[in-house]
């Protein structure tokens, strides 16, 4: 899309990603992960899209070192005035450079929902796994929360759905798919009566089997893959968990 770059969906969605994406409960995400955190190497953890901090802020709270990065300054203007959100330091710039303002080592790199996807291109996505690696300590995790891809939902490659309907207002998703650059291109468009807002979002969504051969490239091995935070068998279907490690014998 013209004009799109690494900060366009947080800068367009700031004000009203916490309010639409309510139903995006954190804690099992903050459970898991901190289970994951004291299984690692000691060190510092990065979160990728840091966004508002709906992660980041309650695993700081239990005294962990958290660090994020995020294209978008709105984004991380609506997390500092959370609580808590001030005290994390947040590099901005774009998440496949991992930490483009710091040399440091993580003993663990995360991102959440559905976010690694919206690294554009197939190239962004390896560039992202080949920078955690480098920056990963010698037994830390690379963790990842993906949806699977349900391209049958489509009825020629196209989509709209109505998620909230009322007397005053109606929300809708719409979502063209191109199945060969393998992206979905889509609005959230709110229509009321004082008019409509549209809140675009683009991905570039990878199948498992891609994702792990872009670990391996990198250096990374797989350690889990679970159909969800509470470590349940992945059937293929709905948003998936997958732990990469860095070797602990590696010279990195």
């Amino acid at each position: 899309m013209e004009n799109h770059g690494p900060e366009t969906y947080g800068e367009l969605n700031a004000d009203i990603y916490d309010e639409w994406h309510s139903t995006l409960d954190p804690t099992e995400a903050v459970e898991a992960l901190a289970a994951l955190i004291e299984e690692g190497p000691d060190g510092p953890v990065l979160e990728l899209a840091v966004g508002t901090g709906r992660v980041t802020i309650p695993l700081a709270a239990r005294g962990i070192d958290l660090w994020g990065v995020d294209a978008s300054p709105a984004m991380v203007e609506r997390m500092r005035a959370k609580p808590g959100g001030e005290r994390i330091p947040v590099a901005i710039g774009d998440m496949a450079d991992v930490a483009p303002d710091t040399d440091a080592r993580f003993a663990m790199v995360f991102v959440v929902f559905s976010t690694f996807f919206f690294l554009q291109t197939q190239e962004e996505q390896i560039r992202c796994f080949a920078n955690v690696a480098d920056r990963l300590l010698p037994g830390g995790r690379f963790v990842l929360e993906c949806p699977m891809p349900d391209v049958a939902r489509y009825d020629r490659n196209q989509r709209v759905e109505a998620h909230q309907v009322g007397l005053g207002h109606v929300r809708l998703t719409t979502v063209r798919h191109d199945p060969v650059e393998q992206r979905f291109e889509g609005q959230h468009v709110l229509i009321t009566d004082r008019g409509i807002r549209l809140a675009p979002a683009f991905l570039r969504y990878a199948w498992p089997a891609e994702l792990d051969l872009m670990a391996r490239l990198a250096g990374l091995e797989r350690r889990h893959r679970w159909g969800g935070w509470h470590g349940e068998p992945f059937r293929g279907e709905g948003s998936y968990v997958t732990v990469y490690e860095k070797p602990a014998a590696s010279d990195g």
